[in-house]
């Protein structure tokens, strides 16, 4: 299954005429390392401007080709960053060659902050879903959940903020389907950042050793 995933990250970097960097195919593995072996936690964090959320972007669309049923929920500080992680992965989806069959022709559900790929019927929940932090989420249901920077200065300045971080994403595991995933992506913004409890130590490891 990872070269799969391979594949469809060099056929887009092929697309827009550009190399796939040997980091980005360490960042892949990584993630495909989280969506297929428990606990399906996986916890991102590499230097600034390495493409970290590009290649998640391209990661969850290729999810979306391999298995169309899957449900994405995308949470950041606030609704407008995750509303970019879910353009990304949409304009992936309408130019990718491999995912023409998922793009509706009714495109009601192909908005800024939630898409619908065309899958099996009977699944309520959109595709792609962008939701801030502190934002609702109550009823949602997902097989991956993808944390884009939740931990910036305004949800981490202060220790009270970030025990109601902490607190906040803990809730994640109730809408979280029973094989689903979380992955966090971000960069440490105080010595007891959340990332040090968001996942566990292995994944922390595991990520170290794909960025060096």
């Amino acid at each position: 299954m990872t070269t799969e995933f391979y594949k469809f990250l060099d056929e887009w970097n092929e697309l827009l005429g550009l190399p796939t960097p040997q980091h980005h195919r360490k960042i892949m593995r990584f993630l495909v390392d989280v969506w297929n072996s428990a606990p399906h936690r996986g916890l991102l964090m590499a230097f600034r401007h390495s493409g970290k959320s590009t290649v998640v972007g391209i990661f969850a669309a290729c999810v979306l080709y391999m298995r169309p049923e899957t449900r994405i929920l995308i949470l950041s500080a606030e609704t407008t960053l995750a509303s970019r992680m879910v353009a990304h992965i949409r304009h992936i989806l309408e130019n990718h060659p491999r995912c023409a069959a998922l793009v509706p022709t009714n495109k009601k559900e192909w908005a800024a902050g939630r898409i619908t790929v065309n899958r099996p019927i009977g699944i309520r929940e959109p595709s792609v879903i962008c939701q801030g932090v502190y934002g609702n989420i109550t009823g949602l249901r997902s097989d991956l959940i993808i944390c884009d920077d939740v931990e910036v200065p305004n949800t981490s300045n202060t220790p009270r903020k970030r025990a109601e971080l902490r607190e906040r994403l803990r809730e994640l595991d109730f809408i979280l389907s029973p094989a689903g995933a979380i992955l966090y992506i971000g960069t440490p913004h105080a010595v007891d950042t959340i990332y040090s409890t968001s996942a566990d130590a292995d994944s922390a490891e595991m990520l170290s050793d794909a960025v060096d």
